[in-house]
């Protein structure tokens, strides 16, 4: 399912402050000129997507990329998500054809189901081998995904190496590798890859949100301001019980950072809130999911 996929903020986007933000690495564009060429190599391609961010965290060139290649979605990260959503969104794909499963790479939680829904998704390919004798011929899986889906951590996870590099930030893996699981598979990994320009900058938002763009590059006080948007309206009792800032919905963007650093004792001389350690200590804790499981969207479908 690509960028045209029906989706909405569970906030309204239309009030929440955006931050101008796109990155695009040149490695990134050898990279689908790589994917496109691989793809005669494999049988299907794994795509990777954030629990919290599954329509944003989905590149739209993808489709075009992987033309009719069989597809299967993980949204990974669920541990982080809120369960309700997840379950929403799952309920979502099924309606619309789209086979996709919830887990979560780190702690394995959700990855006994990978090889039997890629079975059911490869049932036809895997009968034709049968009949050509061929009976037991490995799977291959391409396994592609924005920076910092968690790619690394499924194939680590997934093969029980520390091959694949994996590290909790976007941009680490460059180069295609092959790993071979139990079940008869074999991954072939990629590096992430995002596309040249977000055309709605609150999708750009979510991505920086959830970390899959480069914190030295965002305006980290501004985002932290819009994320504290969606937070108020969409999680304020999470805030409270964080932060111990009463009613937060009550304050503006800026006052509620402020309240969040004065609470924290992150202070600098005369007694103004240091808002960029704010800021800072805000989405280490959301991104650690120190905050609770929150997720930034639903289905337009499911949207009440």
């Amino acid at each position: 399912m690509d960028r045209n996929e029906s989706m909405m903020n569970t906030a309204d986007t239309k009030s929440v402050p955006n931050v101008s933000v796109n990155w695009f690495p040149g490695h990134m564009a050898k990279t689908r000129r790589r994917i496109k060429e691989d793809l005669k190599l494999v049988d299907a391609v794994l795509e990777l997507r954030d629990a919290r961010i599954p329509a944003s965290s989905t590149n739209p060139e993808l489709g075009e990329l992987i033309g009719d290649k069989p597809r299967l979605v993980m949204l990974n990260k669920a541990d982080l998500a809120d369960e309700a959503a997840t379950a929403k969104w799952l309920a979502f794909y099924k309606k619309h054809g789209i086979a996709a499963f919830a887990a979560d790479a780190r702690s394995g939680k959700g990855l006994q189901v990978f090889r039997s829904e890629l079975k059911t998704l490869l049932a036809d390919k895997i009968r034709i081998n049968a009949e050509k004798g061929m009976a037991g011929k490995a799977l291959r899986v391409m396994v592609v995904g924005i920076p910092n889906t968690g790619k690394s951590s499924f194939i680590n996870r997934m093969a029980k190496s520390g091959k694949a590099k994996v590290e909790d930030r976007a941009g680490v893996t460059r180069h295609n590798k092959w790993y071979v699981i139990e079940g008869g598979i074999e991954l072939l990994d990629t590096p992430g890859v995002l596309w040249p320009k977000f055309e709605d900058p609150d999708v750009g938002n979510k991505l920086a949100f959830t970390g899959g763009i480069k914190d030295q590059i965002l305006d980290i006080e501004g985002l932290a301001l819009a994320l504290l948007h969606i937070l108020k309206t969409d999680y304020p009792d999470m805030l409270k019980a964080r932060y111990k800032v009463p009613s937060p919905e009550t304050l503006g963007d800026l006052e509620l950072l402020e309240a969040i650093g004065r609470k924290r004792g992150m202070l600098v001389s005369g007694g103004e809130v240091d808002t960029l350690r704010a800021a800072t200590t805000l989405f280490d804790e959301l991104r650690g999911g120190k905050l609770g499981r929150i997720t930034f969207e639903l289905p337009a479908a499911v949207q009440t």
